[in-house]
């Protein structure tokens, strides 16, 4: 794979995503995410998954150059819809998925996090979903999830004000797990990984799709709307200056067109 490499330590496997500088969520990156799922579903010598990113970040969000080479809405919503697919794979995949979080979980990155099963932070992480700063909304079910991790009053705040919250701030909204200092954050997770790899496999899985339960068809309809709104605003001359602003690295002008 390009942007990923994995090694199995005691029924673990330490997936990390190596996509320089930012570790920016693309294409080929989210399809090689769902090959690493084929490739461990029926491993018997895989029992969990620890995911975490190379660098100083996780994943600071989608490959925002990516975008400009998207033709149309049609084209942006089926982009949402393909990511929104491997991540609700993510979340039902019959093994447990740990995502480990330093530096950065933003937007795409964020979402990614999202649909792992469990989250460890360092403390010091920024965890947000700044896509209204871009003119555009989250794609990859970060309106849906997020919500149900914070309650719609803290998902609000995250999502209008586009500002990250901390590790810290991430535990206490219930967004993480456990929040550890920078240079203990992968050995911890692993510690507690290894601990659940003991575990009967077949009670893991049970268990991973009895919490599919609490999810209500308002979910599933509106991962559906929010791919389609995707890309109705991805349209807009505001989600235009948005990511043309990003790339000159300057505050976007929005006119509300």
């Amino acid at each position: 794979m390009e942007y990923l490499r994995w090694k199995v330590e005691d029924a673990v496997a330490i997936v990390t995503i190596q996509r320089p500088p930012a570790n920016a969520l693309s294409r080929g990156l989210i399809i090689e995410i769902n090959e690493l799922l084929d490739a461990v579903e029926n491993d018997d010598t895989v029992r969990v998954i620890v995911l975490h990113g190379e660098g100083r970040f996780f994943s600071a969000g989608a490959d925002i150059k990516e975008f400009t080479e998207v033709a149309s809405g049609a084209e942006f919503s089926e982009l949402a819809s393909s990511g929104q697919q491997v991540f609700e794979r993510l979340e039902t995949f019959p093994k447990p998925v740990i995502a480990a979080i330093h530096g950065a979980a933003l937007g795409g990155g964020l979402e990614l996090a999202m649909g792992c099963h469990m989250r460890f932070v360092s403390e010091d992480a920024k965890l947000g979903l700044p896509e209204l700063q871009l003119g555009l909304i989250p794609g990859f079910a970060g309106t849906q999830r997020l919500p149900r991790y914070v309650g719609v009053a803290k998902a609000a705040e995250m999502l209008f004000t586009s500002e990250p919250i901390t590790g810290v701030e991430a535990v206490q909204w219930g967004l993480a797990n456990k929040a550890y200092p920078v240079d203990e954050l992968l050995p911890k997770t692993l510690e507690i990984a290894k601990k659940i790899a003991l575990k009967s496999p077949i009670a893991l899985k049970t268990a991973i799709q009895m919490l599919q339960y609490n999810k209500s068809e308002s979910f599933h309809e509106g991962v559906k709307a929010e791919a389609q709104s995707f890309g109705t605003v991805f349209e807009s001359e505001d989600a235009k200056e948005g990511i043309q602003a990003f790339i000159e690295k300057r505050q976007p002008s929005f006119k509300g067109k």
